[in-house]
């Protein structure tokens, strides 16, 4: 079966892993991505790391950054070219991109999937209601990462078939536990740390300011760019933390096993919005698999990720936030309880094999392959 899997989330290193372990399961996998993506948090090139069993290039974009209206002026000579049994479209249903390349399966009668993250409710003005109305009929099966972009897609009329499958796993053995023993409390700094986007959604002001009722010695660690990067800068001057809190920048996907390993608890303090909640939060599942205990809001999908192998609070409730911190700070054994727990959810639940497996499934479905 051979399989073409367009998207742009690719261009990070450490996702390649995902094609590989599909190709690992008998398909001849190709996998086309652009040269680069920029979007709020930054620009990022595609960058080979995970490349083997499996064809992997990158093609012109139009719109680069444009969530809604990039899309692809090659792919017509791509599915002439690989000529494959099934469309792997990882993008929205209610984009430009999405829009375009089901009307050129659906020309060849290749069959194609799409992949959805939207767990609000939304209607769309034209033309992306009818983009949306489109790919719905022109595909029979879906990828929906979290169950309420399942429920989404029913209540908005989508009949066919819903697998319900996250974007990515981990590679269990590339994020792995620390060799040391996690700090005793003897009065050496609790290390915290986030990674993703600087970005008002991502409710890293309420970090700051949870960090700043800390009890006891701590550091914080903040990894990624965007829009909010010297607002936050301010915010840490203002409290008076600004000489225990680092700017790290953007880190490669491939140094974030490394990054993980460094701390003791990793927090990801989302906000859902009118337009927003979390998705997943896949920095989550990076964490707990290097036995790193996490704390999350309840934004979105975050509980379902987490479950019971990590520390839940009220979004926006910085006083919650810093009680789950203080915890970890004053008691090292709930910090290795938390990461051994997490450690065991990742690999039941969210390992790169297991999503690849899933995936692999749909796509023998599509295609009628026993």
């Amino acid at each position: 079966m051979r399989v073409l899997m367009v998207s742009k989330a690719l261009v990070v290193g450490a996702y390649q892993r995902k094609a590989e372990e599909i190709a690992r399961l008998g398909v001849d996998l190709v996998v086309l991505t652009p040269p680069a993506w920029r979007d709020r948090r930054g620009s990022q090139r595609m960058r080979p790391v995970h490349t083997e069993g499996y064809t992997l290039r990158a093609i012109p974009i139009r719109g680069n950054g444009n969530f809604h209206f990039h899309y692809y002026p090659t792919l017509g000579k791509e599915l002439r070219s690989v000529a494959p049994d099934v469309l792997h479209f990882d993008e929205e249903p209610y984009n430009l991109a999405t829009w375009l390349a089901l009307r050129l399966t659906a020309r060849a009668g290749i069959p194609a999937t799409f992949f959805t993250w939207q767990n609000l409710y939304r209607r769309y003005p034209l033309p992306f209601s009818a983009f949306e109305r489109a790919n719905y009929r022109a595909a029979r099966v879906a990828i929906a990462g979290n169950q309420d972009a399942a429920a989404v897609l029913r209540r908005k009329g989508f009949s066919g078939e819903v697998a319900v499958i996250p974007q990515f796993g981990v590679d269990p053995a590339v994020f792995t536990p620390a060799a040391a023993a996690p700090r005793p409390a003897d009065g050496r700094p609790l290390h915290i740390g986030y990674a993703g986007g600087l970005l008002p959604e991502k409710g890293i002001a309420d970090l700051l300011h949870a960090c700043a009722a800390l009890r006891g010695e701590w550091r914080l660690a903040l990894a990624g760019e965007g829009d909010e990067l010297s607002a936050l800068q301010q915010l840490a001057g203002v409290l008076g933390i600004r000489d225990r809190v680092t700017f790290v920048g953007r880190i490669e996907s491939t140094d974030m096993p490394a990054f993980h390993r460094g701390l003791d608890a990793l927090v990801l303090p989302s906000h859902t919005t009118s337009t927003w909640k979390e998705q997943f939060g896949r920095v989550l599942i990076e964490a707990m698999a290097c036995a790193t205990p996490v704390v999350g809001s309840d934004s979105g999908e975050i509980p379902h990720v987490i479950g019971a192998a990590g520390l839940i609070y009220p979004e926006r409730d910085c006083a919650a936030l810093a009680a789950q911190l203080q915890l970890l700070l004053d008691e090292p054994r709930r910090r290795a309880e938390l990461g051994g727990a997490g450690r065991r959810r990742v690999l039941a639940h969210f390992t790169m094999a297991q999503i690849a497996a899933q995936t692999v499934a749909v796509y023998r479905r599509m295609a009628g392959v026993a």
